[in-house]
């Protein structure tokens, strides 16, 4: 396994919006969860994974995983703060917001590793294809590294016509949910996707 010091060095230099979570512990769950994912892929950094929405998904032209995650986490926090002008009763726990915006696409080192995506596509009527989605190994690897249940929800219920479909999701889940959408419509319309799904090999 790789040095997970070197691995969190490089994931908090790849999100700088880690430092927006308050709660110091969180904050280095947050960073030891990504760690733990990169050590268990042949990623190094976030920003080796592409940013793409999964493993079927056309990826962006440019910019990385790093990039949807520090764009999904300024999204939800102005969704909150917008909400929060007009509505100013609402309860939103900032450090779950940003834990669970930076955190959400964790399982895609699984999902968008080279190596598992051709050992699946070489027989999926025996692995699945893929074997397990990003969210559900996002749950495993945020359960790992210690992670408040309110976080986990969100790993594990960002998808919002997937797993998030089947839950009813915190008021933290659903910011992160129509962030993450909207950013990947919003890439489509503005043609900033390639055309072709992620190369294999």
């Amino acid at each position: 396994m790789a040095d997970l010091e070197v691995l969190s060095a490089g994931v908090r230099e790849s999100l700088p919006e880690l430092s927006l979570i308050g709660d110091a512990e969180l904050r280095e769950r947050v960073v030891r969860a990504w760690a733990i994912a990169l050590a268990e892929s042949e990623f190094e950094r976030i920003d080796d994974i592409p940013g793409a929405g999964d493993w079927k998904s056309p990826p962006m032209k440019e910019g990385s995983q790093a990039h949807h995650l520090r764009g999904v986490a300024t999204m939800a926090v102005g969704l909150a703060r917008g909400m929060q002008e007009v509505f100013p009763a609402l309860e939103v726990d900032y450090d779950v917001l940003i834990a669970g915006a930076l955190l959400h696409d964790v399982g895609k080192a699984f999902e968008l590793s080279r190596r598992n995506l051709a050992r699946w596509q070489a027989r999926p009527a025996r692995t699945g294809l893929p074997a397990i989605r990003h969210p559900v190994y996002g749950v495993h690897l945020a359960l790992t590294a210690g992670l408040p249940e309110a976080v986990v929800h969100i790993v594990g219920g960002h998808s919002m016509y997937g797993e998030g479909s089947l839950i009813n999701p915190s008021i933290e889940d659903l910011l992160v949910q129509h962030a993450d959408h909207v950013q990947w419509r919003v890439l489509n319309s503005a043609d900033m996707l390639t055309e072709t799904k992620l190369a294999i090999t």
